[in-house]
């Protein structure tokens, strides 16, 4: 397993460019399936869990191709509708095949999903809504197996908002007979994203990005030619970096938008931002204020930035509360920040962290996909050299992150093992 290292204290500066938006990838690709054809999908990044899916595509007899930032799919000769354990058990967005099988084939046999250990995240809210659309759904040896002639349209209620379950209804009910109606849908960006690519394809969707979304199922869609939104994620990220370092970092290609509230959380911190042609600029203070946050469904804070936060608030003036209400077992990265010198406490799903005048580059270890990138926030702000292993969580979803670090002026080294 390859590590980072990672010398600390150096004011980062300069440009960098985002990637396109693994959690809009991961969910275009699985809708090439319901069509036939030749879809060509822009702005892909080079990623491990994009080519875990491209696997499981051309396992289910897709052809698949990756050069360059663009997938070609061919779903002309697709023959499997099993998503089988090895490859699902890895990638929790391999389950997003079970709805375009169902749809196009009928049928569809996946193993229940994996990923991250940050919490259990059932499926239950899919298979409900499935079967509301009149799939017959039964769990046998680990795998969901369903099966449904057409699908037909229904009224869903989501007990709590799910992106996947969002997801995964919406593209089934792309090619169901009526119209279906999704509430309390959850409403990230990714999932406006899935709708306007799905509405490329022919489909009628309305409501995308609000709480209630309405498709109407059509006979057949055509193939994908579409490039994906920005990695809001990936752009936080970087924001935190400038923060803890005190930089200077314009982020190109991004969408600010998307990130209303961690950006406004950072600004209250201390750190500045400047709207700059095809970005946004963002300058660190030399020292943070402590902000609390309570992550949320969007539009609300991410739990996927909870980590990064956590890190900048390690070195902040004054103490921070910071509230999980997404995933269960999401403060994994808090042993590995103490082990730097951060001062944190657990109770339930809030972490009190005590902001320290520094941290210390150490040994640690990535848990999960947001804790390593917390790991590489703390270790850039620390004094000295932290050395990060089980660097494969961050290959999940951070594009070529080291190459773009040093851009930046960071002095970081990934050691193959």
């Amino acid at each position: 397993m390859d590590k980072l290292i990672v010398r600390g204290g150096i004011r980062l500066k300069g440009e960098v460019d985002i990637s396109g938006a693994k959690n809009a990838a991961l969910p275009i690709m699985t809708a090439s399936v319901l069509a036939s054809g030749e879809s060509t999908i822009s702005r892909i990044p080079d990623l491990k869990d994009v080519m875990t899916m491209g696997r499981l595509l051309a396992n289910l007899g897709a052809g698949f191709h990756y050069e360059s930032g663009k997938t070609i799919i061919n779903t002309e000769k697709i023959d499997s509708f099993e998503a089988p354990y090895d490859l699902v058990k890895t990638m929790r967005a391999s389950v997003l095949v079970l709805g375009p099988l169902l749809a196009r084939l009928g049928k569809a046999r996946v193993s229940l999903p994996g990923g991250c250990a940050i919490g259990a995240r059932p499926i239950n809210l899919h298979l409900m809504g499935l079967e509301k659309m009149g799939a017959k759904i039964e769990l046998e040896s680990g795998y969901v197996i369903a099966t449904a002639e057409r699908l037909r349209a229904a009224s869903i209620y989501f007990d709590i908002p799910t992106v996947t379950g969002t997801e995964n209804l919406m593209m089934a009910a792309s090619l169901a007979k009526g119209t279906t109606v999704l509430e309390n849908a959850a409403r990230e960006p990714e999932v406006t994203d899935l709708a306007n690519a799905l509405i490329s394809m022919g489909a009628k969707i309305k409501g995308a990005g609000e709480s209630v979304i309405e498709i109407e199922g059509v006979d057949e869609l055509k193939p994908l030619d579409y490039s994906i939104i920005p990695d809001r994620i990936e752009t936080g990220t970087f924001m935190t970096i400038a923060g803890i370092t005190g930089g200077d970092i314009t982020i190109k290609g991004c969408r600010p938008e998307h990130l209303d509230a961690p950006i406004m959380k950072l600004k209250e911190a201390g750190l500045i931002f400047e709207n700059v042609h095809g970005g946004v600029r963002v300058l660190g203070p030399s020292r943070p204020g402590a902000r609390d946050v309570k992550t949320m469904p969007y539009p609300g804070f991410p739990t996927d930035m909870q980590a990064q936060f956590m890190a900048l608030m390690s070195i902040a003036q004054g103490t921070s509360i910071i509230s999980e209400t997404i995933f269960e077992n999401r403060f994994m990265h808090v042993a590995e920040l103490r082990r730097m010198g951060a001062d944190i406490t657990i109770e339930g799903g809030t972490a009190t962290v005590k902001g320290v005048q520094e941290l210390k580059g150490a040994p640690v270890m990535a848990t999960d996909l947001r804790a390593s990138a917390s790991l590489i926030v703390a270790a850039l702000g620390a004094e000295g050299e932290t050395v990060i292993s089980r660097l494969y969580h961050l290959d999940r979803g951070y594009e070529h992150m080291e190459e773009k670090l040093k851009k930046l002026g960071a002095v970081v080294e990934r050691i193959k093992e």
